[in-house]
């Protein structure tokens, strides 16, 4: 116990300075846990209330992707680039470094392969797991007028439940099935059904016409998917579109780990993300990028 005659007096109340309460400004979240807003701002750059995140849970459905054949070989060159990283357990026990300190965004749910109906999912990862790999988000599939539209939102409303208990937010995923029809009008109905059940953030794909209008109607940050692979000026203007409507980021994985040097693209990515970089100037300095890297034998 510490001596009482040795402690000096208090006298530095500062009382010249008020005292204050940083909001969070992240859309949506100020009302959350503190836990709940510390995990999203391993998700979100606090500077710029956006994220790159890179997408490497392919393979939950669709087995070894292009690209993701070897994640020891073409993922971790990424990492630095990246403000969070999207993966399964297996992958980040197996493969990601514990070193890796920025938000890990873990696929909670899962069930069926490519080859069965993928909306029949169930959610994947106990909650208790969740914990133990100190994930900042979980993330579950939602399939709104899918065969299991149902048990695909109660997926993911008994996961908002368990990550408010434990401080852990959750991502809704708008899946989109063969079926349905990639527009606003549906992608409006999809990601403010997530939002109103509960989901911190939602993850749903960028449409030329009426983006801003989804991301006016949801109350929670948006994220788009990246999609399947496009040209590399497509895919930075698909990202700068996005951002410049509303959404607070990205969270790409094919256009990035499928591109021809994926270490050039993500950082082209992140300047247009974070800094409203044009994406023709991006484009240019992922030439750029590309081409030191190929002089230095990279």
């Amino acid at each position: 116990m510490a001596d009482k005659d040795s402690l000096q007096e208090t006298h530095n109340f500062y009382l010249d300075i008020p005292m204050e309460n940083e909001p969070f400004r992240l859309r949506g979240s100020n009302s959350l846990d503190w836990g709940m807003k510390n995990r999203l701002s391993k998700i979100f750059c606090p500077e710029t209330g956006r994220t790159v995140m890179l997408a490497i849970d392919h393979g939950y459905f669709l087995g070894p992707t292009t690209g993701l054949e070897r994640v020891d070989v073409t993922i971790l060159p990424l990492l630095p680039y990246a403000d969070t990283l999207m993966c399964t357990r297996g992958i980040l026990r197996s493969t990601i470094p514990p070193t890796f300190t920025k938000g890990i965004v873990l696929r909670a749910s899962g069930g069926p392969s490519i080859l069965k109906e993928l909306s029949n999912e169930e959610i994947a990862v106990d909650i208790e797991d969740a914990i133990r790999l100190n994930v900042a988000a979980l993330a579950v599939q939602v399939f709104v007028g899918g065969e299991y539209e149902t048990k695909s939102i109660h997926n993911m409303t008994r996961l908002v439940d368990l990550g408010h208990r434990y401080g852990i937010p959750v991502l809704g995923v708008t899946a989109v099935g063969k079926e349905m029809v990639r527009d606003a009008k549906y992608l409006r109905l999809a990601t403010r059904i997530c939002a109103e059940l509960g989901a911190s953030y939602i993850k749903t794909y960028y449409v030329s016409e009426g983006f801003e209008t989804i991301t006016a109607s949801c109350p929670v940050p948006i994220v788009i998917a990246g999609g399947k692979k496009i040209p590399k000026l497509e895919a930075l203007r698909m990202a700068y579109q996005a951002v410049q409507q509303g959404a607070a980021g990205v969270d790409m994985g094919r256009n990035i780990f499928q591109s021809e040097d994926p270490v050039a693209m993500i950082q082209a990515v992140r300047k247009v993300v974070h800094e409203d970089i044009k994406p023709e100037e991006a484009y240019e300095l992922c030439l750029t990028l590309e081409n030191e890297r190929k002089r230095e034998g990279r």
